[in-house]
């Protein structure tokens, strides 16, 4: 039996491993869980989740990263399986239960019975082996040094995570649930709305507020999709109200109108017990973010069960080093996987770690690479990795990065309907092949 390992438990490690561990391969998972565990991590199962428990949109048609889920069902992924037997009510996302998740991933992997599971810390690879890297943003000091040393250029970047409030510390008079414009029906956020004067005083102590020390690098570069609160905020006084505090389709029942600034809670797990703020990243002192957070007249006596922190991610110079199959240029048996490679987001590190799978399947059977173009969202961001540029950035998925559908058309929907349905068409029988 042949014997692959890989490194990192993650969603794109699990997604591998389990793979080809159900495809008779003999798999070394190795994870420095549950002896060790990174910054950000605390769940002694592989698969968690850190950031949020959201994996963005579930709108197959509107939404690339609802069309990379679809595709990636039509593949076979284990993740989104147990992502769909683990939903929680948001709307139109796909949420979790997030220690369900980890739970039933963990499960899924020992189930194989093909899977032996390693808690150490891997130094380094023996680049002869067949291998996939899939440590994810937060790589020990060990290996990235090793991975820096056989990529050459190593980049990094620093990424936020939201605060998590209890459920019954919410006070219910200031609050309303209700969907954007109505758009579900099912009420699945809760909304917490502001006055002008509220806003402001809020907006005066998150610019000053006292923020955490980062102690690694002077530089600090902030991924976009993840930008600290307070840092958004010091773009402008506004700035806010039309990002995560935007009160456009949130009627308020007690006025009837919309409210001048609102942050919005979503579940994060079924019965409500839990609540993240949506868009509040941050990294001020977790004193800071009671006071000023706590501002919100839904949050004056809010419980904080998970403050915000800031913490490092790591990428690599992908188009330098790998192929659009993932494998290394000059190891054609050793993959990277997951954010590391330059993919962003839970989805799109997870789909990264299927692909990589898939190929290395395929190579050590004696077959051509799956052959992927940007016609479909996992076929693009494979593509993306491994196209050469001039400042190589973290890329979710989106429809911007699909090839051009060839009709034209002025309605967007109508245009992302038919990238998404050509999209659909493609990986069917893509599927097939394999």
């Amino acid at each position: 039996m042949k014997e692959i390992k890989v490194v990192g438990g993650g969603l794109a490690g699990s997604e591998a491993a389990y793979y080809l561990a159900t495809r008779g391969y003999k798999v070394k998972l190795y994870d420095i869980k549950p002896n060790a565990f990174t910054p950000a991590h605390k769940d002694a199962n592989y698969g968690e989740l850190v950031c949020s428990n959201s994996l963005k949109s579930n709108d197959v048609y509107g939404n690339a990263c609802g069309l990379l889920k679809e595709e990636m069902r039509i593949l076979g992924s284990m993740v989104i399986s147990v992502a769909d037997q683990t939903k929680v009510p948001a709307g139109n996302a796909l949420a979790v239960d997030r220690e369900a998740f980890a739970k039933k991933i963990t499960e899924n992997l020992r189930g194989t019975g093909n899977i032996e599971f390693i808690s150490e810390d891997v130094g380094e690879v023996d680049l002869s082996d067949d291998v996939i890297i899939a440590t994810g943003p937060l790589t020990t000091d060990k290996l990235s040094a090793f991975i820096a040393d056989i990529t050459g250029d190593g980049f990094w970047f620093y990424d936020a995570v939201a605060p998590i409030v209890a459920g019954d510390s919410i006070d219910f008079s200031e609050a309303f649930v209700s969907d954007r414009y109505g758009e579900t029906g099912k009420g699945d956020y809760v909304n917490c709305p502001i006055d002008k004067d509220g806003y402001l005083a809020f907006y005066r102590e998150l610019i000053s507020a006292k923020r955490a020390e980062l102690h690694e690098f002077e530089d600090v570069k902030v991924f976009e999709g993840c930008m600290p609160v307070e840092v958004m905020a010091a773009r402008g006084e506004d700035t806010l109200r039309f990002g995560p505090l935007k009160p456009a389709g949130l009627t308020d029942p007690r006025t009837g109108k919309w409210p001048y600034a609102c942050m919005q809670l979503r579940k994060e797990d079924e019965g409500g017990e839990r609540y993240n703020l949506v868009g509040f990243q941050t990294n001020l002192t977790f004193g800071e973010q009671k006071r000023v957070f706590s501002m919100f007249p839904a949050l004056k006596n809010a419980e904080f069960l998970r403050y915000g922190v800031m913490h490092r991610n790591s990428y690599i110079n992908s188009p330098k080093v790998l192929n659009s199959d993932f494998s290394m240029k000059e190891h054609p048996t050793v993959f990277f996987a997951g954010q590391i490679t330059g993919v962003e987001g839970y989805v799109e590190s997870t789909a990264s770690g299927l692909v990589a799978a898939i190929n290395m399947d395929r190579k050590l059977s004696g077959k051509d690479v799956l052959s992927l173009d940007p016609t479909t969202v996992i076929g693009a961001l494979s593509c993306y990795v491994a196209t050469p540029t001039a400042d190589f950035q973290p890329m979710n998925a989106n429809f911007g990065i699909l090839s051009p559908i060839g009709v034209k058309t002025k309605n967007k929907a109508e245009k992302k309907k038919m990238l998404a349905e050509r999209a659909l068409d493609n990986i069917r029988t893509i599927k097939e092949t394999l």
